[in-house]
């Protein structure tokens, strides 16, 4: 019998499973709305990505046959104009050159070019430029009738102010008039310029736009014609395409369409694919939570009974109801389950950090395999048979793409000799012949590969790590694995596709080619004298040897080679490993100090007065010396730079080019630019120009004396003159393997910088108008890399107060070197 004030058991538990089914429908409501709301945001962004994707190919079709018009209508013009100028009145009249001439030539011409609109003729040898003022002359006619005395008698097609009708352009042609071998004089012709609708009536831009214009780098063309209803501040497609034949180019354009992800930044670069995919799925995972809804009641029905008896239940029970729950795709919180049961499905997740794949010499650790090159901790992440499975790999991506010989080269860690003979087995295990260089920096294995024309290298390096990790920079076919290459080589260890043959091997001494080629190129002007701190790594026996060799007082410090590393981490980058060079140079009244990294590929520098001279701004002189001799040409930098850079590039007559971090990203960059130079904060450069294109620490060394030893200034007063600001070396925060890159997809996600440039490309860098905050994951090491820079303290103080918060509102229990 039922008291008053008091609850059976039976009503209990019908109160606690109605609680926990009260909260399992709110859950399931929310779920509900919020996989129905994001279904939906994916359908659209994939549906406006396709339609902007769709736009863009329409427009480089319509662009390809409008140049190909173009480019046949400039054959046409010139052959015109070559056949009016064969003309015997017209010869006659041009003995003198006289204005009677001239009024004859230009009646002459318009006999058969009836759309003439002015006709000049010259000397063969232009005395009439001899002192005259270009400005009045005008600059175009000057260089127009100059290309066509030296190149062939027919310079290329331009377009001029029109003589007779004032604020429009006219074709500019220029042309030898030749009696026989004889050339009587240069003629400068103006000529109306047509419709691109009458070279080309079905020209459809689209959605977006065409735009005919005269000149081919951007930010400096002249707009001819615009066709089709965007607008030409639109987004580029892509670089403006050159005419055959002319100056004239064509650039597509086409405008952003309105898409989620102008706001939501994790919808930011994925496919239309990817995104209706998705899209789909989150709405199919809404009609399985709408099922699950209408469920519920039955289910409370289901468990109540289960409440009425104490009795533990059975395996069987227990069987059964996982079965149910799993047929009926439920969660399994309103089971019953045994507290003291062996958590099963809890283990594997422990083992997530580090995946571990099975090799033919053990298990390989996915996590050495990062995004531009291979390093581990030798003996647990990286060992003799995980290097061995590693050069059968890439020697079998050799072979595969036609090759053989491949160079190895390792710097002066204790574990190169072991790793070095293990790649070099698994290369001849691949069938490749392997070149072994021994004991280099880096920058002489890749010298090696385009001196012994190879095109292949591996370099068995920790480069700035700890002594007790060692890795592997890779070059196949003279591309720098990085990336999706990178994961391949895992991915070929595990699926076991291996090359398998039996190579050669020889070894050879490639260092004092590598001197001679630097040497011959480069003599300084006036002796310099600089400390040279390798840091007891592998560049302490090369890098004096180069600068002596170009006429410099060398001071070596720490270049015993010496894998421990006894007097300091050989990373130029940290400032603390600079404080001993520092005392070096004022102890030998140098004029300047230079650092290099464990395997030298990286140059760091320090002045007389102490002061260090950042990456960034090395970089701003040496663009202002190749672009002395380049104008033009692309210069690119890592997204650590500092934001004066760019400015820095564009007035020396440059385009700077920002991009990600990473030697092999920068070097992949270059070759898609055909960048003269390339340079990142941490201290790799890389020149094209005189060089090879990839990093080198002590041919950039070179360089840098070559550049000081001209200028009759000191080289502090030369950095001195370069623009400065207030700016943090490189702060990091060490986080556990595979931790930071969880977190920067979160920060990337949630971050907001109001008022600032944000720029993703490689992690979160926000440019203020005074300055930049940078952080982004470390692709060496398990940590985030930040840096700041402003005018002046006030506003470093403010940017750095700006991703404290923003980083603290992510994880408050980060410890922030700032």
């Amino acid at each position: 019998m039922l008291s008053f004030g008091k609850k059976t058991a039976l009503q209990a538990a019908m109160e606690g499973k109605g609680s926990e089914l009260d909260a399992a429908r709110l859950g399931t409501t929310a779920g509900l709305g919020l996989c129905v709301v994001f279904g939906l945001v994916f359908l659209a962004e994939g549906f406006q990505t396709f339609r902007e994707s769709s736009s863009v190919e329409h427009l480089r079709a319509q662009r390809g046959e409008l140049v190909t018009a173009v480019g046949q209508a400039v054959k046409n013009w010139q052959a015109d104009l070559k056949l009016a100028l064969d003309n015997n009145n017209l010869r006659s009249n041009l003995t003198v050159l006289d204005g009677t001439a001239q009024l004859q030539g230009r009646i002459e011409l318009n006999k058969v070019l009836p759309d003439l609109d002015d006709a000049q003729f010259f000397s063969p040898d232009l005395t009439e430029l001899d002192g005259v003022d270009l400005a009045q002359f005008g600059y175009a006619k000057a260089s127009i009738l100059t290309e066509a005395r030296e190149l062939d008698g027919q310079a290329r097609v331009q377009a001029h102010s029109c003589t007779k009708t004032a604020n429009r352009y006219c074709l500019a042609m220029a042309q030898r008039v030749m009696n026989g071998d004889q050339v009587l004089a240069l003629a400068y012709i103006k000529r109306s310029l047509p419709k691109i609708e009458s070279l080309r009536p079905d020209v459809d831009a689209g959605v977006g736009s065409l735009d005919f214009q005269m000149g081919t780098r951007v930010g400096a063309m002249v707009p001819l014609e615009h066709l089709g209803g965007g607008n030409s501040s639109d987004p580029m497609v892509d670089r403006p395409v050159p005419v055959e034949g002319s100056v004239f180019s064509v650039m597509a354009t086409s405008p952003s369409l309105f898409k989620p992800s102008l706001f939501l930044t994790f919808l930011e670069g994925r496919s239309s694919t990817s995104s209706f995919l998705i899209g789909l799925v989150m709405l199919a995972v809404a009609g399985a939570l709408v099922f699950k809804r209408l469920r519920m009641p039955k289910l409370l029905a289901a468990v109540v009974p289960a409440a009425t008896t104490q009795a533990a239940p059975t395996e069987a029970d227990l069987a059964k109801k996982l079965a149910a729950i799993k047929d009926h795709g439920e969660a399994a919180s309103g089971m019953e389950v045994n507290e003291h049961a062996e958590p099963e499905v809890a283990a594997p997740a422990a083992k997530a950090e580090r995946p571990m794949a099975g090799g033919g010499s053990g298990a390989i650790d996915r996590s050495i395999f990062r995004a531009y090159d291979i390093r581990g901790v030798v003996g647990s992440t990286l060992t003799t048979g995980t290097a061995m499975l590693i050069g059968q790999a890439v020697g079998s991506v050799v072979r595969e793409k036609g090759l053989r010989e491949v160079v190895v080269g390792r710097d002066g860690r204790l574990s190169g000799p072991e790793l070095s003979e293990a790649i070099i087995k698994g290369l001849r295990n691949a069938g490749c012949d392997v070149v072994d260089v021994g004991a280099v920096p880096t920058p002489v294995l890749y010298f090696a590969t385009h001196q012994l024309r190879t095109g292949s290298g591996i370099m068995v390096t920790g480069s700035h790590n700890p002594p007790e990790y060692n890795g592997f920079k890779i070059v196949v076919a003279g591309e720098t694995l990085a990336e999706d290459a990178i994961q391949d080589l895992f991915a070929r260890i595990v699926e076991g596709r291996l090359a398998h043959g039996s190579g050669g091997l020889q070894s050879i001494d490639i260092q004092s080619d590598y001197i001679e080629r630097i040497v011959g190129d480069i003599q300084v002007t006036r002796p310099l004298k600089v400390v040279v701190d390798a840091g007891n790594g592998i560049a302490g026996g090369v890098g004096p040897q180069v600068l002596a060799g170009i006429g410099c007082d060398v001071v070596p410090l720490y270049c015993e080679v010496d894998g421990r590393f006894p007097n300091h981490h050989p990373d130029p980058s940290d400032p603390h490993n600079l404080e001993d060079l520092k005392v070096a140079i004022k102890q030998f009244d140098a004029d300047l100090g230079l650092a290099f990294d464990g395997d030298g590929d990286r140059l760091g520098v320090v002045t007389k007065g102490g002061d260090v001279i950042f990456p960034d701004r090395l970089l701003m002189l040496f663009a202002q010396d190749v672009l002395t001799r380049n104008p033009g040409a692309s210069i690119i930098y890592d997204v650590k730079c500092t934001g004066q850079l760019s400015e820095v590039i564009i007035r020396a007559g440059g385009a700077p080019v920002m991009w990600k971090t990473g030697h092999s990203l920068i070097k992949a960059k270059m070759k898609e630019e055909d960048a003269a130079l390339a340079g990142e904060m941490s201290g790799h450069f890389f020149f094209k120009e005189r060089w090879y294109g990839f990093d080198d620490g002590i041919y950039s060394a070179a360089r840098l004396l070559d550049i000081l030893a001209e200028r009759p200034e000191t080289p502090d007063q030369v950095f001195a003159e370069l623009p400065n600001s207030v700016s943090t070396p490189e702060l990091k925060i060490q986080m556990t393997e595979g931790a930071h890159y969880e977190f920067m997809e979160r920060f990337r996600e949630r971050a907001k910088f109001p008022g600032a440039r944000v720029t993703t490309i490689d992690g979160v860098r926000a440019d203020y108008k005074d300055g930049f905050g940078l952080v982004r994951c470390s692709n060496t090491t398990p940590c985030l890399v930040l840096r700041f820079e402003s005018v002046n303290k006030i506003g470093l103080n403010r940017i750095q107060d700006t991703f404290r918060s923003q980083l603290l509102a992510l994880d408050a229990k980060l410890v922030l070197p700032f």
